[in-house]
């Protein structure tokens, strides 16, 4: 049982998934600080003073029912940004290089695969028939 859970933690994709976390979480702190300087204020000024401006009283007696659409555009872009930043740095060199290495283990896969039973039986008749035309051009 626990070597089934080590294998299972010491396999690549968990530790790739574990750096990618860890990297999002450190990223997460630019991105926010990004949105709350720059895109906040941009937002807010389309709606009023603050980013609350894009947002409205459900009802008009109850203060505290607000529904805050800056806070979802926010959230949106954050997204956004966070995901473009992981796949161009991330993704998009890691997929590189597993192409670069599954190029590079099927060129050498081709060159160490023995050759099949119906290769060596077209080569024998190959040889076969050119024996047999140089036997008859020959006399």
């Amino acid at each position: 049982m626990l070597k089934g859970f080590r294998d299972f933690i010491l396999r690549g994709n968990v530790v790739e998934l574990a750096v990618a976390v860890v990297i999002g979480t450190a990223f997460t702190a630019i991105v926010s600080a990004f949105s709350d300087n720059i895109i906040n204020p941009l937002i807010a000024s389309v709606g009023g003073a603050d980013v609350s401006g894009l947002g409205f009283h459900v009802f008009q007696d109850n203060p505290s029912t607000f529904i805050d659409f800056g806070a979802v555009i926010t959230a949106a872009i954050n997204f956004l940004i966070i995901a473009a930043i992981v796949y161009f740095v991330l993704v998009m060199p890691m997929n590189k290089l597993n192409e670069a290495i599954q190029k590079r283990k099927g060129i050498e896969e081709v060159e160490d695969e023995p050759a099949s039973l119906e290769a060596n039986l077209l080569e024998e008749i190959r040889d076969l028939l050119q024996a047999e035309r140089n036997g008859r051009h020959q006399a």
